[in-house]
């Protein structure tokens, strides 16, 4: 090799060797509560370097309520909102809101209706007060339709609120209320602690999606490369939850977020897993999510000619068949 050779490879290893790395990009996520088994996966990705390795930085920030997420996500305060209730999003969108939904989280509503020792059916809480979301969360549509084949119509029961499924659990705890729509791992705790399970919200809206990951549009047009890397890595982290061999490190992984009782979070695994809640394709069914407006539809929250299309992301939403 001539000398000259060896000198340009020479300086060009010295440059690449002296070439400072690219800063990581900073995605600003908002969600509403760090203990919820909603935000599993993302919490997975984080731990295990999924977005080191994408280069992303996580700047992960909570809100008091899923309303609040959305209001800060369509302001440009959030970049991405991971595990949004869906109907937040959508009636966002429908106002005209600079938000899209780009995948579906959870395929189905892992809530249970969590009631008094003394109340031991549904049919027991004419006249009882129970605490949901918000007045028009979509925890309130899940209840509704809980109840609705019971027997039990709007103002037979009274509604109190709270955002975080937490603040839900220890308005029940303390006796505040009758009963609660809890999600995991804080409907499981709450049976430790002697409280009814009433059902799960899952049996009576078997097709209908509960929550996904919507995104500002701005800034998912000026960013799409930091967005599909953000998506690349999110999915890794639903995949590994999926993988029966990391019960133990994802337990411990959501042990560490939520410190609740090792026992709950196994059976909060558990559940997961064996319903197959966590979207596992990254897709969106447009079916379901029509589902989704109809019922805010029902509930007049929507305009009429809102359309699926209209909630999506075009070039990276994907579609499911």
């Amino acid at each position: 090799m001539q000398p000259k050779t060896i000198a340009a490879l020479l300086c060009g290893l010295m440059l690449s060797l002296s070439a400072p790395a690219r800063a990581a990009d900073i995605v600003s996520v908002g969600s509403v509560d760090a203990t919820s088994a909603n935000l599993w996966p993302l919490h997975i990705a984080i731990k295990n370097g999924y977005f080191d390795a994408a280069n992303i930085k996580i700047d992960l920030v909570f809100a008091q309520s899923n309303a609040s997420v959305i209001q800060q996500l369509a302001a440009g305060s959030y970049e991405v909102a991971p595990s949004a209730g869906i109907v937040d999003p959508i009636r966002a969108i429908d106002k005209g809101a600079p938000v899209a939904l780009v995948r579906i989280v959870i395929q189905a509503p892992p809530y249970a209706l969590l009631a008094k020792p003394a109340i031991k059916k549904i049919e027991d809480l004419k006249g009882k007060t129970i605490i949901i979301g918000g007045p028009k969360d979509i925890t309130r549509i899940f209840t509704e339709r809980m109840l609705a084949p019971h027997g039990l119509k709007s103002g037979d029961y009274d509604y109190v609120y709270a955002g975080a499924t937490s603040a839900r659990f220890s308005a029940l705890k303390s006796g505040a209320v009758d009963a609660a729509l809890l999600t995991m791992p804080y409907n499981f705790f709450a049976e430790t602690e002697g409280f009814t399970n009433l059902g799960f919200t899952f049996n009576y809206l078997p097709g209908m999606p509960f929550a996904g990951m919507a995104v500002n549009r701005p800034w998912a047009s000026a960013h799409a490369d930091v967005l599909k890397r953000f998506m690349d890595a999110y999915n890794k982290g639903v995949a590994w939850f999926d993988d029966p061999k990391n019960r133990e490190g994802a337990v411990k992984i959501q042990l560490a977020t939520s410190k609740i009782e090792q026992a709950d979070v196994e059976k909060a695994y558990d559940f997961l897993h064996s319903k197959n809640l966590f979207e596992p394709t990254g897709k969106v069914s447009k079916e379901k999510v029509g589902t989704v407006i109809d019922a805010l539809r029902a509930l007049g929250d929507v305009s009429a000619d809102l359309t699926v299309d209209r909630v999506l992301l075009p070039g990276v939403t994907q579609i499911s068949n």
